[in-house]
């Protein structure tokens, strides 16, 4: 026993997540124009005195390396409002307000835009000091608190200070911060709360979290910063580097980011999920503000309703972007320094501390035959990318508040889909599972939605080779996709092993890959970043190339479900 003991003591200590530092210099330029489009219609409820709906208008934008373009804004609205104003708040954004004070049965808005996005990753210098000497004032809002950035709550004032109280220049200031929110947020969708104080004790949060609790820590330290609103295209994009290429992918939806200001540079845009000082061509900014509390506008419905009403209106929004021209050219390089989740940023030429990489990873563990023999799997467990959201449909995702006595109002929320279509002929898929204990599988459940289609699926288990699938090891047993249910939203499918042929597996990295037969339409879930594997951790390639040298910025949403030792 005192042999088992001592190994499972080594064991606990040994398969540890392996972590290194992942912060990209990056290079390049990314040109776009996208054809946007977003659709409204809203079905009245009964009983209604008044419905209102706003938008704002995109502006033109010129950062250092972000650069948008808005061009052929059309709105229309269907029946027409019978009142229509267009005002400028005190952030810059141009609102249009639609109102009907005889409200149709179904009103239809349709907003268009043309949009030229450009992203230039070429080496900038700043000599912005720290702390900053002089904000003008017409700034200083964006070093204040609020309701969802509390900026002088004492965890916040005591994070910020630790962090930055060494530092010599804006720019290490800043990075320091967003490596630590990088390494320290993980991404679920939709958490209880978007306030940076939320993010900070419970460590996760959607794109709002991210964006509010880095604002709460930069202002602290008396950085402006503002929060943008806007939206994201599912068109992925590549970056280059010395062992293969990373594929960038965010869902088509609403997006939170920020915008840190500089004195020699002015605003310049990071997304604290992955990216600093730029954000890419995929992006499209639409309203700015202090939190997301004020930049609401966008997409808001309003509107009075009778005691007696029973039913409130439904809204189904649908979002759609046509890229006219595209190019892409990213090529990265590696840095031994930084946060030890994915970072990237162009090279900045100014003074900064370099953030110290985390040890190399321990030695492999192996346990002698001896005791695996005597092991017993006794203990249930489950395993894996577990949060999403679950039977939602992402066409009617809104949430009505009451604003008082018959007032009511949906803003829009960002609860974006995010999926990858893996029942393609051209493409596999595969996310690692790495095991800290021995275990026996008995099944692995993906979040998955059928579209339609016919044929078979099932999971495929792959040892690992250097951080990419390897030799197969089993199969679970076929599925039909009739089987699966086809209404809205993404939910656990089960794929299980027969029992006598339960594969039981050591300690270590394992990947499991969807596998399919027939013209099955299936769409993988996945979550932002990495929340529970390393970053290489989800791997694609062609089917037509041997290495799995492809990996993506995302983790599917997986579970494994068996027994393992006490």
């Amino acid at each position: 026993m005192n042999i088992i003991k001592a190994a499972f003591i080594s064991l606990m200590l040994a398969t540890a997540i392996s972590a290194q530092a992942e912060n990209f210099t990056v290079k390049g330029d990314m040109a776009s124009t996208i054809h946007y489009r977003l659709q409204h219609q809203i079905t009245a409820g009964d009983a209604m005195q008044k419905l209102m709906l706003s938008f704002v208008v995109p502006e033109s934008f010129d950062s250092p390396t972000y650069k948008q373009s808005i061009t052929n804004f059309k709105i229309i609205f269907s029946p027409q409002a019978q009142e229509q104003t267009t005002s400028m708040d005190a952030r810059g954004n141009k609102t249009i307000l639609a109102t009907w004070h005889r409200v149709p049965s179904v009103i239809d808005a349709v907003v268009s835009f043309d949009a030229q996005t450009n992203t230039g990753l070429r080496a900038i210098e700043t000599h912005a000091p720290y702390p900053l000497t002089d904000v003008p004032d017409h700034l200083k809002v964006y070093l204040q608190t609020s309701e969802q950035v509390q900026t002088d709550a004492p965890a916040i004032r005591e994070l910020a200070y630790r962090l930055t109280r060494d530092v010599k220049t804006q720019f290490d200031a800043v990075q320091r911060v967003v490596s630590w929110v990088v390494d320290h947020v993980r991404y679920v969708n939709p958490p209880e709360q978007y306030d940076a104080l939320y993010s900070l004790s419970t460590g996760k949060g959607n794109c709002q979290n991210f964006s509010h609790l880095t604002a709460a820590l930069l202002r602290n330290v008396g950085i402006p910063v503002r929060i943008v609103n806007g939206v994201t295209m599912n068109q992925p994009f590549n970056v280059v580097w010395e062992k293969g290429t990373l594929t960038f992918k965010m869902g088509q939806g609403r997006h939170s980011w920020v915008e840190v200001w500089f004195p020699d540079l002015g605003w310049v845009p990071y997304d604290p999920q992955n990216t600093q000082f730029f954000v890419s061509n995929r992006f499209v900014r639409i309203e700015v503000g202090v939190d997301n509390n004020e930049t609401k506008n966008d997409g808001l419905v309003r509107w009075a309703q009778s005691a007696e009403a029973r039913n409130k209106p439904r809204l189904q929004e649908s979002i759609d972007a046509r890229f006219l021209t595209d190019s892409t050219k990213v090529m990265a390089s590696r840095q031994n320094y930084g946060p030890k989740n994915l970072l990237l940023g162009p090279n900045v030429q100014a003074q900064f501390k370099k953030i110290e990489s985390p040890p190399p990873p321990p030695p492999p563990v192996i346990i002698p035959p001896e005791i695996k023999k005597k092991l017993r799997y006794e203990v249930p467990f489950v395993f894996g990318n577990l949060v999403f959201p679950e039977n939602i449909d992402f066409a009617f995702p809104r949430v009505t508040k009451a604003k008082g006595k018959g007032a009511f109002e949906m803003s829009r929320n960002f609860l974006v889909e995010t999926a990858e279509y893996v029942t393609t002929n051209a493409t596999q898929y595969a996310q690692v599972v790495e095991l800290t204990k021995p275990a026996t599988l008995h099944k692995v459940g993906l979040a998955l939605h059928k579209f339609g289609g016919e044929g078979w699926l099932w999971v495929d288990v792959f040892k690992d080779d250097d951080g990419r699938p390897g030799e197969p090891l089993c199969t679970t047993q076929m599925m039909s996709l009739d089987d699966i249910s086809a209404k809205p939203g993404y939910r656990w499918v089960n794929f299980a092993f027969a029992d006598k042929e339960r594969p039981v597996l050591m300690p270590g990295a394992y990947w499991i890959a969807l596998g399919f037969s027939g013209t099955p339409i299936v769409n993988w879930f996945y979550t932002y970043g990495k929340p529970v594997g390393p970053v290489y951790g989800t791997r694609y390639k062609s089917v037509f190339a041997e290495g799995w040298s492809g990996a993506l910025n995302y983790e599917f949403n997986y579970r494994v479900v068996g027994m393992t030792v006490k």
